[in-house]
């Protein structure tokens, strides 16, 4: 089991705290975000940890090296930011026929549990694990996506950024695929309105193919750091 932690965007939104580096590595309580998502990753076992820079790759790879703790970093450079799809169709080669843990290098969780949903996934031999969490604020889904699930938690719809939330499960980017996943890549759609391919149609195009995709509640609490709020809010519930 590899993990491969994107971390190629720069963050516009952040205005002036992502335009001389990479927004995955804007402090969070001292630390860089990027920090929060390694440990995840070492704490779960991975073989090794493959991170997709572009953004200011520079400044990523000579503060991290190539070794977290134990645990051995390769690096692969997304020459164009077009998107998560596009970033994981970039580490296809470094990947190799690893399965693989899909993480964002810019999300902050409270009390993740990364490992026990490797465990879950080679337990239940599913073809993907998608990492989600219930919230109370619903508008909170409308920046990530929303899912569709039976009583034993087998997925049958993902919805991007909702505009009605159906439920309160809110999609995480902490995935675990089979290698076979990259299959999907070249039917994945683009997005009439973003005009990348979004990571929700591409795991959706498993499903419609009768792949058995799971969820799994991944953490207590999450952010994904766009906005200076969001970075208020990850400082608040990692007090």
């Amino acid at each position: 089991m590899k993990a491969l932690l994107l971390a190629g965007g720069r963050g516009k939104r952040l205005d002036d705290l992502s335009a001389d580096r990479n927004k995955c590595m804007i402090r969070v309580k001292g630390r860089p975000a990027i920090e929060y998502n390694l440990d995840c990753a070492k704490n779960a076992g991975v073989d090794e940890i493959v991170i997709v820079v572009g953004y200011r790759a520079e400044d990523i790879i000579n503060y991290l090296g190539n070794r977290y703790h134990d645990i051995t970093i390769r690096y692969v450079i997304q020459r164009e930011q077009k998107g998560l799809v596009h970033a994981i169709e970039c580490a296809r080669e470094t990947i190799d026929r690893s399965d693989f843990m899909l993480m964002l290098a810019d999300e902050i969780m409270l009390n993740p549990r990364h490992g026990a949903m490797i465990d879950e996934y080679r337990k239940n031999g599913a073809f993907a694990i998608c990492g989600i969490l219930a919230v109370e604020n619903r508008n909170l889904i409308k920046k990530t996506y929303t899912l569709i699930q039976g009583s034993d938690r087998q997925i049958y719809r993902l919805i991007e950024k909702p505009r009605n939330p159906l439920n309160e499960f809110m999609g995480t980017g902490d995935c675990i695929f089979n290698n076979r996943i990259f299959d999907y890549i070249e039917y994945t759609p683009i997005h009439h309105e973003r005009n990348e391919k979004e990571l929700p149609d591409l795991i959706q195009c498993a499903i419609d193919d009768g792949m058995d995709v799971r969820s799994f509640m991944i953490c207590d609490r999450y952010v994904n750091i766009n906005t200076k709020e969001d970075i208020e809010m990850a400082e608040d519930f990692l007090k």
